[in-house]
């Protein structure tokens, strides 16, 4: 055992020479080989760092929401119909709430406004934090909003605290800023607007007693499924949706997106390996007299592939570090600023979100898989070719 390991020390040794007398082409592929690490690695991050914030976020998901269905749209759902859920028993609270886009002609951004009394009464939305500002001094005849930090940006508030929106007949509605939500939560708050459901209701020019979804609390979280099935019976055509359900359609987005940018990465992927095969195939004068002489010194055919393999390793893990690397420096201070668009859209309010990478071995593993066992497997069989060399028919 002692020999084979030092054995193969002394072939990795002498490889580490080989590749230092070529020290600039193989740092040439070290590089374009760390490139491709960096990109690959680079979407894995993001991915699973989106797919945890999203996680988090889904704290402030309601168990149920109902929504009203019309010719295959969402509709105006009646508040009579709480009086229906609650003959529903293991419902812990059952709420109203209204919630519409809001057009900005001014910079072209849709807002999502909400309506929710929990913002009046100061309680907060569970899992979204929210820093709530001082009183203003002198009470202003207007309604009070919290406000996403890009809508903050967009309205260009700066330290005012009263914007208005115009309603449907081109009126104007004030309201006074009392709070913004964290940066933490910028994925699903930088393009909100919440206020009291009365003056959304006043806002979007609502029917009294017409609401947009009713948002359901549930007991026991075992019981969600066979609460939502019987309010599927209760109100016919009504949409209920779970906060399981929610949560998959983030994890199928995220997964999508992700998926579709690697396969954009494919085709610089499969170039570099095709070079890599170009490469080590197309052996030089040099090295074909380096073999030669390996053999004529009395090294095997075997010791010959074990010592390209070894250069192999050698410049995988290289690229492999760096790459790797670069993808967290990418991920952790630059926000992945080259994927962003392609993780987040391209909606006018970009989210201000600060993805934080997590390591993960089963990430790693995916991303060694996808860049250093093609390598490996491009240079087997130029490795074996470059053996079985006749000393004869080079010296």
């Amino acid at each position: 055992m002692y020999n084979l390991i030092g054995r193969q020390l002394n072939i990795a040794d002498y490889a580490l020479g080989s590749l230092s007398r070529n020290l600039w082409k193989n740092a040439g592929v070290v590089l374009v080989f760390g490139l491709v690490v960096f990109l690959v690695a680079s979407f894995s991050l993001v991915t699973t760092g989106l797919k945890s914030s999203a996680e988090a976020l889904l704290k402030s998901v309601p168990d149920i929401t109902v929504q009203q269905m019309s010719a295959g749209r969402q509709a105006g759902l009646n508040s009579d119909a709480v009086e229906a859920l609650g003959q529903i028993y293991g419902i812990r609270e059952i709420r109203t709430r209204i919630w519409g886009y809001y057009f900005d002609p001014d910079n072209g951004a849709n807002y999502t406004v909400i309506g929710d009394d929990r913002i009046i009464e100061k309680e907060g939305i569970p899992g979204i934090p929210i820093t709530y500002l001082p009183d203003p001094e002198s009470p202003l005849p207007a309604d009070r909003a919290v406000l996403g930090q890009a809508v903050t940006g967009a309205l260009d508030l700066g330290e005012r605290r009263s914007f208005s929106l115009f309603r449907p007949d081109l009126s104007v509605k004030s309201f006074i800023r009392v709070g913004q939500f964290d940066r933490e939560t910028a994925m699903v708050s930088d393009d909100l607007i919440v206020m009291g459901e009365s003056a959304a209701r006043d806002l979007f020019a609502l029917d009294p007693g017409e609401v947009s979804d009713i948002i359901v609390s549930v007991a026991n979280p075992l019981e969600v499924d066979t609460i939502a099935a019987k309010i599927s019976s209760l109100l016919p055509g009504v949409r209920v949706v779970t906060k399981a359900r929610i949560a998959k359609t983030y994890r199928a987005v995220f997964g999508w997106r992700s998926g579709f940018g690697l396969a954009c990465l494919f085709g610089a992927a499969a170039a570099f390996f095709i070079l890599a095969w170009d490469k080590a195939s197309g052996l030089t004068p040099d090295q074909r007299r380096e073999t030669a002489i390996l053999k004529v010194l009395g090294w095997h055919t075997e010791d010959v592939i074990t010592l390209r393999f070894w250069e192999s390793i050698i410049i995988c893990l290289a690229a492999f570090m760096i790459g790797y690397s670069a993808a967290w420096i990418h991920v952790l201070f630059f926000d992945a600023m080259l994927f962003r668009p392609v993780m987040l859209g391209w909606s006018v309010l970009k989210p201000t979100v600060s993805i934080i990478p997590s390591f993960a071995a089963g990430d790693l593993l995916i991303v060694a898989s996808l860049s250093i066992l093609p390598y490996l497997a491009a240079t087997v069989i130029p490795a074996w070719r470059s053996a079985t060399i006749r000393p004869e028919s080079v010296i």
